[in-house]
């Protein structure tokens, strides 16, 4: 293994925490003896594209200094390669970290775990969920809360959480169960009227909502958690149990665990790892050890 690694980093993410956390992320990867290499982009694409430069120039590690924005592009690059992928998670959700067991919003401590990683050689594989081209490493979701994400992202006046809060009590006043078709691994299209379905590799979306809770990171199973028709009342009672991954338990809410999934529903955006994917129909698949970390 090569001993240079590269940091890929959003100076954005976090209200600035991105680029003070390289910092001390790189001290720490260079005092137990790696050469470190800096990557930014203009934007997106040109990010995406440094990133791809990097894995097939042969580095060691791609690390991404940043939030679940910055982990789902690294993932469409170290996809299906053998670069492992490490995380300085100071975004503001850090669900793919979170899911991983990595230090939250600890700069030096995620670059110690990383270089220890890469030192003793423990390297972990776990699955992923793929649509079409696009990977990703968390959750996939669509119907209220992939309408909350719309909203949210239309509030650009307000930053942080907050702004998810509002937006959960702006789609509450105007919510409507959607009508949706779905097909389980090889089963029969099943019609459903739900409030969402999320589809989980991971356990957590919105920085710390256990939505599928009990997911499993290298099972090769995708968990689908549907929660049914029900009123704004059962709503208010059942989302805050999200928190705590209890809401599982409610009558409400189905769970199932599949290789793949077909989904369909009109006006219902995805998002997956809290980036647009696009407008439903889709087909989502578990590609098992699709990616090497840098975790416990």
């Amino acid at each position: 293994m090569t001993s240079e690694i590269t940091l890929f980093v959003n100076p954005t993410a976090g209200s600035g925490r991105g680029a003070r956390a390289a910092q001390p992320a790189a001290s720490v990867l260079r005092d137990a003896g790696f050469s470190v290499r800096t990557v930014l982009g203009e934007d997106a694409d040109d990010a995406l594209r440094r990133a791809r430069e990097a894995v097939a120039g042969g580095t060691g590690a791609l690390i991404t200094v940043g939030g679940d924005g910055m982990m789902s592009l690294a993932l469409q690059a170290v996809a299906g390669t053998a670069t492992p992928l490490g995380a300085v998670a100071v975004g503001t959700g850090n669900d793919f970290a979170r899911a991983l067991g990595l230090p939250i919003r600890d700069p030096a401590a995620a670059g110690r775990l990383a270089a220890e990683a890469l030192k003793a050689g423990t390297v972990r594989s776990i699955d992923l969920g793929r649509v079409g081209e696009r990977w990703f490493g968390s959750v996939l979701a669509s119907g209220f809360d992939s309408r909350v994400n719309d909203r949210g992202n239309r509030m650009r006046w307000i930053g942080g959480r907050f702004k998810y809060d509002l937006a959960i009590l702006a789609e509450l006043a105007a919510f409507r169960p959607v009508p949706y078709r779905l097909r389980l691994d090889d089963g029969p299209v099943t019609e459903v009227e739900a409030t969402l379905i999320a589809v989980g590799n991971g356990t957590t979306y919105g920085g710390g909502m256990r939505i599928c809770a009990d997911a499993v990171m290298d099972d090769g199973l995708l968990d689908v958690t549907v929660v049914g028709d029900c009123s704004r009342t059962t709503l208010l009672k059942v989302f805050p149990k999200v928190y705590r991954g209890t809401h599982l338990g409610h009558p409400a809410v189905t769970v199932h665990r599949v290789s793949s999934i077909s989904l369909e529903a009109a006006g219902v955006t995805a998002y997956a790892d809290g980036e647009p994917l696009g407008p439903l129909p889709l087909d989502a698949t578990c590609v098992p050890g699709a990616v090497r970390v840098l975790a416990p």
